[in-house]
């Protein structure tokens, strides 16, 4: 089985790919979520976010605020290095037990924002990066997430360019509303299922 990586750019409609691969029957793994999910549910991990943060980031109900916890991540390189050294590790753990289970699938995907940045694109063995041009990028995050564009900017800061994506890529899916994405997707889900490929890569 393949373990392949899909990333990209804040707003470059990563999620929306990975929706066709699903329909494609391969099982993808969210890390975007799986990061959400482990900041609700981990004591451990939440009590050591808030001893490094402080109350400045709880919510009425003393609960991590994402949106405040992000607003301080975002801006400062030092305290995002933090957070994802809390982080990671325990998405990475979660990613390996539900490998588990995909054993006969000719490969999956392991969707994630900062693939590069947090250096797990090193154990996979292929890498996807979805690109969009800028503008439409921020366009997107702001309809989605209700921020201003100086909020998106931040975050597009705290990310690896387009330019060092593509170098690091073996595939690449142009998701800008012109080019059309389920030819792409299915080019790429053609090659990863060819027969003997994941036996080559051993």
């Amino acid at each position: 089985m393949l373990q392949v990586g899909i990333t990209g750019g804040i707003g470059s409609g990563k999620s929306t790919i990975c929706k066709i691969f699903e329909l494609l029957n391969i099982s993808v793994y969210n890390a975007d979520i799986e990061a959400r999910k482990i900041l609700q549910e981990d004591n451990a991990i939440k009590s050591r976010i808030k001893e490094i943060f402080g109350n400045k980031i709880l919510n009425q109900n003393f609960e991590i605020d994402r949106t405040k916890l992000a607003a301080i991540v975002f801006s400062n390189n030092e305290k995002l290095d933090q957070l994802n050294a809390i982080i990671h590790p325990a998405i990475q753990k979660k990613y390996l037990l539900w490998l588990q289970n995909k054993t006969f699938a000719p490969y999956v995907l392991k969707e994630a924002a900062i693939l590069f940045e947090s250096g797990s694109y090193k154990n996979l063995d292929f890498i996807i990066t979805v690109i969009a041009p800028l503008e439409l990028r921020i366009q997107r995050v702001i309809d989605r997430d209700k921020i201003t564009k100086s909020n998106v900017m931040q975050r597009i800061a705290q990310q690896i360019t387009d330019e060092e994506k593509i170098k690091l890529s073996q595939f690449i899916i142009l998701n800008n509303n012109e080019e059309l994405i389920i030819p792409q997707v299915l080019k790429i889900h053609k090659y990863l299922t060819e027969p003997g490929l994941c036996s080559s890569k051993k």
